[in-house]
């Protein structure tokens, strides 16, 4: 059945997906394609509404991303988002130009003047910008709708047709009232319809599992994490018993966790065999302190352990709970830049013998949650913090050593088990420790110490494309502090990351 889309014309942006999930959580069946789609598949497709997303580019580069300049003249209503306002202000006359003063982080628009766009919004409201360019003369018929510390044109509208420009991301969570500012565009400028629902993501890759596999057995990346638990259980429910689940204990997991695992798995009497391949890893990761390096390293040895395993079930196809952030920042996406190599994404060997299966490769992390529900998959697991996949070898900066897991294990406990204690664990997105590769002089008992520094992490998010650090209680942070000092052997220093994504990733590596 056709499902009219709204497409999201994609120019390289981190936040495409993102586009696309938001305009899919409001209801709208939505695609994305080639900024360069012509114009006969668009009117193929039928449309309710053209967004322009971001990207890396500037537009007056050469060989500059850009659309088929006709779109602006097919009567389709268009938003054009931070580099698609830029690109739009390009083709139709008016000039872009490399700002003085950038944007990042959060920014506070001032609405100007009266719009559907900003129909039941505030005429002020904090706004998230990442942006190094800016409009500085509109093309004609254009007009300002709004305006920010940094940009004047902010908001901008054509007087006569359906083409609209926000400088700012209303996709993300950060943006206050993004969400309703793209519920105006597409249902009171746009006229869409609701024609969208997870349980029709469910039924689709229930359905395009079982045609991809047919009769083959397919081999599960296990972590326990969310992304991997709901990648099993939804294949499970489309090809049963030729599905075969493989937990590999590499070492870099947390206090406690491997046993963890393989309890939750038992208990929902999936397909399961633990692996314990520890000495492996740590063999290959030693004297390697580069992060890249090290997400290349566990890459290729996961499959090759995968391949190794498969070869006693004759499976065809590797299962994993790759998200699309992951994708996103291993530059998985056309245009993209690289942020950090993911393990099951970048870091995966050219010559690979299993196929890959991402069934949640298009989703984020809230929307794998809510699968999750919809699979009756326990809470237990749903509200687990996510937990990157090359494990705590990307949280040691520095080479990997024994000594150093064992010290970083423990000061992570520490932290987890309060954060739960104090009710604050459901509360962030996420929360861990990092050990850095400095020591610092402290005083303990009367005496001079010299020993290495822990630093704290909880970040507040809904997808983990752009996060916020936590505003954690000053008494909570002492008190995780003096656990750590007085019952972690080799710490006697503890700081609290409060940086932001962007600039800074969630992860230290």
């Amino acid at each position: 059945m056709h499902k009219r889309p709204v497409l999201v014309l994609n120019f390289g942006s981190q936040y495409v997906q993102l586009i696309a999930r938001r305009v899919r959580e409001l209801g709208v069946y939505s695609e994305i394609v080639p900024y360069n789609i012509s114009l006969e598949e668009i009117k193929e497709k039928e449309p309710y509404c053209l967004i322009l997303s971001g990207g890396p580019a500037s537009v007056y580069e050469k060989d500059a991303p850009m659309p088929k300049p006709d779109i602006y003249q097919m009567g389709i209503p268009v938003l054009g988002i931070c580099y698609g306002l830029q690109v739009m202000v390009h083709q139709l006359g008016g000039l872009v130009e490399r700002a003085q003063k950038q944007e990042y982080g959060r920014s506070r628009l001032r609405v100007l003047a009266e719009d559907e766009l900003f129909r039941g919004l505030p005429v002020e409201f904090d706004v998230w910008m990442s942006h190094a360019d800016k409009a500085v003369r509109l093309p004609e018929g254009f007009e300002s709708l709004a305006s920010s510390e940094n940009s004047v044109y902010a908001v901008i509208k054509h007087k006569e047709k359906p083409l609209y420009g926000v400088q700012f991301h209303p996709e993300v969570a950060h943006t206050s009232f993004g969400s309703e500012l793209l519920k105006n565009f597409l249902f009171v400028v746009g006229n869409a319809e609701k024609n969208w629902s997870m349980g029709d993501f469910i039924q689709e890759k229930t359905e395009d599992i079982k045609r991809r596999v047919g009769n083959g057995k397919v081999v599960c990346a296990l972590s326990g994490g969310v992304d991997s638990t709901v990648s099993a259980v939804l294949t499970h429910r489309a090809i049963g018993e030729n599905l075969y689940c493989i937990f590999v204990n590499h070492g870099l997991l947390r206090k406690c966790e491997a046993e963890e695992v393989e309890g939750y798995f038992r208990h929902m009497c999936l397909p399961f065999k633990r692996v314990d391949a520890q000495e492996l890893f740590l063999q290959r990761l030693k004297g390697v302190e580069d992060p890249e390096e090290k997400r290349r390293i566990i890459g290729h040895t996961f499959i090759e352990v995968f391949e190794k395993e498969s070869k006693s079930v004759g499976a065809d196809f590797l299962l994993q709970g790759t998200l699309y952030p992951d994708v996103v920042e291993s530059a998985g996406i056309p245009g993209a830049k690289v942020i950090k190599t993911h393990h099951n994404v970048g870091g995966l060997p050219e010559r690979m013998k299993l196929k890959l299966l991402e069934p949640l490769r298009e989703l984020f992390k809230d929307e794998v949650r809510e699968v999750g529900r919809l699979l009756n998959v326990p809470e237990a697991i749903l509200k687990r913090h996510p937990f990157p996949g090359p494990g705590l070898a990307i949280r040691i900066l520095g080479e990997v050593k024994e000594e150093d897991l064992k010290i970083l294990r423990e000061a992570d406990s520490i932290f987890i088990e309060e954060c739960k204690s104090w009710g604050l664990y459901d509360k962030v997105w996420q929360a861990f420790a990092v050990l850095l590769p400095v020591k610092s002089v402290g005083v303990m008992g009367d005496v001079r110490t010299y020993e290495r520094v822990v630093g704290l992490r909880a970040v507040d998010s809904s997808d983990g494309m752009t996060a916020d650090w936590s505003r954690l209680p000053y008494e909570f942070l002492d008190h995780v502090m003096r656990r750590i000092i007085n019952e972690v052997e080799g710490v006697n220093r503890v700081v609290y990351d409060v940086s932001s994504k962007p600039p800074a990733t969630i992860e230290w590596e």
